[in-house]
C-alpha cells in the first residue's frame, strides 16, 4: 500500500499504522517544517520527503492507495479568528475551482485553513486514476458554514470523535473518510461510518510523571501576571475567573498558540485538578454575533477559567502554558495557593498573606454557584502547593504516542510538534477499518 500524507508533521498517521501492524510499501510526506522532518526521518528513515503542499505534483508519485492529512485549523477554531477560508482582501473561498483561479491570479490567503484546498487538489488529482482511493480528513470542529463547505467538497459529511475516549484530552475533532460510509437522510447523504472508539476511561491522573524537574515549574513572576490578570479583567467587567477539577477528570485539547492558561491542574496529597476556559457574561452576550463573526473580541475577554468536571485535559497547545499543573509542595511556597473552608485559594507565597498577592477563592465543584474568582476569604489552611506545566512526556501520552516513538528535539519543539499532531489512538482506530476495504500486507 502506498500512501500520501500531507501536513504529516511528526508523522502520526505512519505511527498508527505501525501500531496497526499495516506494511506500507511508500509512504510520501508533504511537510515543510525542519524540526518535524528531522524527527518522522529519526523514526521512519524510508519516509518520502515532498515538501510544501502547494508543490505536491501526482503525476510524479506513484500510485496512491490511501490520502491522509489534517489541513491547518486556525481560521477555523473558535479560539482562532474565525474567517474561515478567505483571500486577505475577505473574499471568502468556496469551491476549489475558485480557488485554483485565484491562486492563479496570484492572490495572497488569510492564515492558513485555506490549504485544505490543496488537499483536494491533490484528492482530485488521485481520482483520476485511482477513483477508489481511500481518504482522511481532519479537522476542528468548526461553524456549521464551513463544516458544510469543507463536507460538500469532499462529498461527504464527517464523523465526530473527542479523543476523551482513549486518552486523557478532551479534543474534538472531525473525521471525513470514505474508508466506511452509510447513506442517510432525505436527501441520501453520504457520512462517514466510522463507530466511536471505547471509552478507555484514562484520566489526566494516569498520565502524569512522578519526580518532574524544576524547570517544568513556574516562578513568582508568573504568578504576579496571574495576579494582574484577574485584577485587570475584574475592573474591567469581563469576569476573569477560576476553579479547580478533582482528579478524575480530563483536560481540554493540545493546541496550536495561544498566550492564555487554559490548564491549571491541581494535585493536592490526593486529588488533581485542571482549569478550563468558559464563557465570561460578556461572552455569553456577544456569543451569537461573535460566532457568527460580526464582531470581533479578545479571547481574554470572552473567556474566563473554570474547573472541567471529567477528569480531562484541555486540548494540547505549542503553548506550554496552555496546560498548566498545581502540585503540593509543602516546603516550596513560590506560586503557592491555601485551602480554606469555602475552596481552593491561589496566592503568591505566603501563606499569612491574606487579603494583598491572593488571585482569589476557587469554590469546591460540589458548591452549586457558578465558580468565579472571589474576593477577600478569612480563614487560610497552610496548604501550599506549586504551579508546573505539563512536561512533554504528560503532553506525549495526551496524544497517545507509544513509548517507542523516538524524541531527538527541544521541548518547544515536541510541544510545537504534539500541538499540531493528531491523537495517534483516534487515527488507528479509524485506520483499522481499512483492512476490510483494501487488500493491504500486515506485519
Amino acid at each position: 500500500m502506498n500512501v500520501l500524507s500531507l501536513f504529516d508533521g511528526m508523522s502520526c498517521g505512519q505511527i498508527a499504522l505501525k501500531e496497526l501492524g499495516v506494511r506500507v510499501d511508500k509512504y510520501y510526506a508533504s511537510e515543510i517544517d525542519k524540526h518535524a522532518i528531522k524527527q518522522t526521518m529519526l523514526n521512519f528513515p524510508d519516509t518520502i520527503q515532498l515538501g510544501s503542499v502547494t508543490d505536491v505534483d501526482i503525476s510524479k508519485l506513484d500510485k496512491i492507495d490511501l490520502l491522509i492529512g489534517g489541513s491547518p485549523c486556525t481560521n477555523f477554531s473558535f479560539a482562532g479568528k474565525r474567517n474561515g477560508m478567505s483571500t486577505t482582501t475577505n473574499e471568502e473561498i468556496y469551491t476549489l475551482d475558485r480557488y485554483l483561479e485565484l491562486k492563479k491570479e496570484g492572490f495572497q490567503f488569510e492564515g492558513e485553513s485555506f490549504l485544505f484546498w490543496e488537499y483536494m487538489r491533490i484528492l482530485n488529482d488521485i481520482r483520476k486514476y485511482n477513483p477508489n482511493v481511500k481518504f482522511l480528513l481532519e479537522n476542528v470542529e468548526m461553524g456549521k458554514k464551513w463544516e458544510r463547505t469543507l463536507s460538500e467538497a469532499i462529498g461527504l459529511f464527517g464523523v465526530h470523535i473527542n479523543s476523551a475516549l482513549v486518552s486523557a484530552q478532551n479534543r474534538k475533532r472531525i473525521y471525513w473518510t470514505n474508508i466506511r460510509t452509510k447513506q442517510m437522510g432525505l436527501f441520501v447523504d453520504v457520512y462517514s461510518d466510522i463507530p466511536q472508539p471505547e471509552d478507555r476511561g484514562i484520566l489526566l491522573k494516569d498520565i502524569l510523571e512522578d519526580g518532574v524537574e524544576d524547570k517544568y515549574y513556574l516562578n513568582a513572576d508568573v504568578i504576579d501576571k496571574l495576579v494582574q490578570h484577574r485584577e485587570r479583567h475584574k475592573e474591567l467587567g469581563h469576569g476573569f475567573g477560576a476553579k479547580f477539577h478533582s482528579k478524575d477528570e480530563k483536560m481540554q485539547a493540545l493546541k496550536v498558540g495561544g498566550k492564555g492558561i487554559d490548564d491549571l491542574v491541581c494535585i493536592p496529597t490526593t486529588n488533581i485538578t485542571c482549569l478550563t476556559p468558559k464563557r465570561t457574561e460578556f461572552g455569553k452576550q456577544i456569543r451569537k454575533k461573535y460566532e457568527a463573526g460580526e464582531i470581533t473580541a479578545m479571547r481574554k475577554d470572552v473567556s474566563q477559567l473554570e474547573p472541567r468536571t471529567d477528569g480531562k485535559t484541555n486540548t494540547l497547545t505549542t503553548v506550554q502554558k496552555d496546560n498548566l499543573i498545581m502540585q503540593l509542595n509543602a516546603n516550596n511556597r513560590i506560586g503557592g495557593i491555601s485551602l480554606n473552608d469555602r475552596g481552593i485559594r491561589p496566592h503568591r507565597g505566603d501563606d499569612k498573606k491574606t487579603g494583598i498577592s491572593e488571585l482569589g477563592t476557587i469554590l469546591y465543584d460540589n458548591q452549586k454557584t457558578d465558580t468565579h474568582l472571589t474576593n477577600h476569604v478569612q480563614k487560610i489552611i497552610s496548604k501550599d502547593y506549586r504551579i508546573r506545566r505539563l512536561t512533554p512526556t504528560e503532553c506525549s501520552r495526551l496524544q497517545t504516542i507509544p513509548e517507542w516513538y523516538r524524541w531527538e528535539c527541544s521541548d518547544t519543539q515536541q510541544y510545537r510538534m504534539l500541538g499540531n499532531g493528531w491523537t495517534v489512538d483516534v487515527i488507528a482506530h479509524i485506520l483499522s477499518f481499512i483492512k476490510e476495504k483494501l487488500n493491504i500486507n500486515v506485519a
